[in-house]
């Protein structure tokens, strides 16, 4: 075959753009799943009508943290911004992730009744008001609860779905961190 046929494959072509630029391609990642996490978020919410909890609107902080930081990361390694301001700032990410798995954790086990959940959103109903409102009190209040998992699919709900995302999305920025440390040139 004329070797002018052959042209690099999609795996290797990404590959060596990994380790060129693994600071960014961490950063990159970390923007884009983060986002696609919290746009399913949205769309469970504002389209599908799924109501957040109190947890479930804790565990996107870390995405809200995260993604803006990433997308600094990223055009600060373009413009040749300290490698150590990078990195701690993947750090930081990969930090607010882990913190977002135990969150996440905690979560879905409050779902699965292995432990008790935050009395705001699992307890009992005792600020409901007077006796003279509370039947309109009642007809205006929707409570989401933690610890009733509004959707499953092959077992798991989204707060199950949010400690494997979280983890992968830590696991990256780290992997960022190590290969931007082993990266040659001055560490700044």
């Amino acid at each position: 075959m004329d070797a002018k046929l052959h042209s690099p494959l999609m795996p290797e072509f990404f590959g060596r753009g990994l380790r060129a630029r693994p600071i960014a391609a961490a950063a990159t990642v970390v923007a884009v799943g983060g986002a696609a996490t919290i746009l399913g978020a949205w769309f469970f919410q504002y389209v599908l009508g799924y109501m957040p909890c109190p947890l479930c609107l804790e565990q996107r902080y870390a995405y809200y943290f995260g993604i803006p930081l990433a997308l600094m990361v990223v055009l600060g390694e373009s413009v040749g911004a300290s490698r150590k301001v990078l990195l701690l700032a993947l750090v930081a990410i990969a930090a607010g992730m882990i913190w977002n798995t135990g969150l996440s954790a905690f979560h879905a086990g409050v779902e699965w009744k292995w432990w008790p959940g935050p009395r705001d959103c699992s307890g009992p109903l005792d600020s409901l008001g007077g006796a003279g409102g509370l039947l309109r009190e009642l007809q205006s209040i929707h409570i989401a609860r933690c610890d009733d998992a509004a959707w499953r699919f092959l077992g798991l709900s989204l707060a199950g779905y949010d400690v494997l995302i979280s983890l992968a999305l830590a696991a990256v920025a780290g992997w960022g961190v190590l290969a931007g440390r082993r990266q040659p040139g001055p560490a700044d």
